[in-house]
């Protein structure tokens, strides 16, 4: 696979993936070059100053994933990404505890005024009195957004003594009582706190979510930090209240526009300024680049991502059971797309056994991308599936039970047409996919990569000989035979492996032997 990396990454997580990929480093590409040589790669890794907007993801034909080495996606169209079936993932702990300390640290830094301490002294004057500051101890910090940034500086907080409140609608009472802290709504952090601190995205609804309204409803001795996102503020505002001593003071560590030298932020001695230096430490930087390059390569070996921003998220303990029943979902939808004919009007999907108590999205993402493997142009995965489907007018009904004969889970897929309905089924046994019901034949089939010919017939004495000499005629080697029937001398299915695909010419003469009905050639 061909992947891109458009920003600096760290070496351990390139080294990742190098096992196998072919990798180029081009940093700075403007947005032009970048939609010049995107059609070329199957994976594209950004952290936050590459723009990944509409006209670069429709640009990348081959993409399967767009990696985030980092928390937040604002800088790529994730609704794009999804429509085009791409995935798109990041790495949304590795720099948790880096941003939660730089978070503290501005908070240190504009209680004590200390850059503006540190540039006076360098500057040739002493100015204790100018620069006396106030205690954390026994203040208000209220925390906007308790994830898990947000939560790391709440926990922190409260090792400082001080009182945390905090607002987050996604996040229970009982979570936030459990880590002492008092879940609140946004008008008394603003009104009781002593300290801001915001660790939430930037979307519609939260840019612009602290301004002159709010700041009005603050103390006036308030310090606002913000290491979360530019655009959170409004920065004329802030700028304004800081002049007419409405606030005490600020620390922002993320602008709406990066990199950038200029700001009105820039101006007030009283604002502390980074250049989004959150996640800026050797350990984040790692594991960030470790994070997003291993999911990148699972996403491309078609496995899932553990933090796939567009698809649902799978516990370790769900994925060590779909995990083998990925491919077993892939190599039945693939069989039941080469035993029917006619237009597929919809899908039934069944899950029995231990796969009835998960969340079973990505088999039923997995079944119908197999179901339309080389019949759409679409790239069908876990993220559009339910799109994909919708837009062809496919309706997908699935069934969970949690009994099951036989086997610890079984994926049934059946696909209805005009002329009837064909169904397959598989499990998985020692680790690896088979394929056991076809139609409403018992077998026992593992897909090998190889070709296998499907013919029902009457059951009857040298059936099986006739077509060995045939495919020995053809010259080609039969690796194994299956027979299912339903009684003897009634209906039976045989399946025989074959080294080569069978040519139309000795398909053919198969069907003209008496008794067969059909004669399939199937690559699995």
């Amino acid at each position: 696979m061909n992947i891109l990396v458009s920003d600096p990454l760290g070496e351990e997580g390139i080294a990742i993936l190098r096992n196998g990929n072919h990798v180029d480093v081009k940093t700075g590409m403007k947005p032009a070059e970048l939609i010049g040589v995107i059609g070329d790669y199957d994976a594209l890794v950004v952290r936050s100053q590459t723009q990944v907007n509409a006209d670069v993801i429709r640009a990348g034909k081959k993409l399967q994933v767009i990696g985030r080495a980092g928390v937040g996606v604002d800088n790529i169209d994730v609704a794009e990404a999804t429509k085009q079936g791409i995935i798109v993932v990041n790495a949304p702990t590795g720099n948790t505890i880096s941003a939660a300390e730089h978070a503290i640290a501005l908070m240190m830094a504009l209680a004590r005024n200390i850059p503006q301490a540190n540039a006076s002294l360098k500057g040739g004057a002493w100015k204790r009195s100018e620069f006396t500051g106030v205690e954390v101890r026994n203040k208000t910090l209220g925390v906007i957004g308790m994830g898990n940034v947000g939560s790391e500086v709440a926990r922190r907080a409260r090792g400082l003594d001080m009182k945390v409140i905090a607002y987050d609608p996604y996040v229970s009472a009982d979570y936030a009582r459990n880590m002492q802290i008092e879940s609140v709504s946004l008008e008394r952090i603003y009104k009781e706190s002593d300290f801001i601190t915001l660790h939430i995205p930037l979307t519609d609804s939260t840019k612009g979510l602290i301004g002159a309204k709010e700041i009005g409803m603050m103390k006036p001795n308030v310090r606002i930090i913000n290491a979360a996102r530019g655009g959170l503020i409004d920065e004329e505002a802030l700028v304004q209240a800081i002049k007419e001593k409405r606030v005490a003071g600020a620390a922002i560590d993320v602008f709406v526009t990066e990199p950038t030298t200029k700001s009105i932020l820039f101006e007030e001695n009283n604002i502390i300024v980074t250049p989004h230096l959150g996640a800026s430490t050797a350990e984040a930087q790692t594991l960030v680049a470790k994070d997003v390059a291993e999911q990148i390569v699972s996403v491309l070996k078609g496995e899932p991502a553990r933090y796939a921003v567009n698809a649902p998220f799978i516990s370790s303990e769900a994925f060590s059971v779909l995990g083998p029943f990925i491919k077993a979902a892939a190599v039945t939808g693939r069989l039941v797309r080469q035993l029917s004919e006619g237009q597929k009007s919809s899908l039934r999907i069944k899950y029995q056994g231990e796969l009835a108590d998960i969340d079973t999205n990505i088999l039923k993402a997995t079944v119908i991308g197999s179901l339309l493997e080389g019949v759409s142009e679409e790239r069908v995965n876990v993220v559009n599936a339910n799109l994909v489907a919708a837009r062809r007018g496919l309706s997908i009904v699935e069934e969970k039970e949690s009994t099951c004969e036989n086997y610890s889970g079984l994926i049934t897929v059946t696909a209805s047409d005009k002329q009837g309905a064909t169904t397959a089924a598989a499990t998985v046994l020692r680790g690896e996919p088979h394929i056991v019901r076809v139609g409403d034949y018992w077998v026992d089939i593992v897909p090998t990569g190889s070709y296998f010919l499907f013919s029902d017939h009457e059951d009857r004495p040298g059936m099986i000989g006739a077509v060995g000499k045939i495919t020995g005629d053809a010259n080609i080697n039969i690796s194994s035979m299956i027979l299912g029937r339903l009684k003897a001398r009634g209906q039976a299915l045989m399946v025989l492996a074959l080294d080569e695909p069978l040519s139309e010419k000795h398909r053919q003469q198969v069907l003209a032997l008496p008794g067969v009905q059909t004669a399939k050639i199937v690559k699995l």
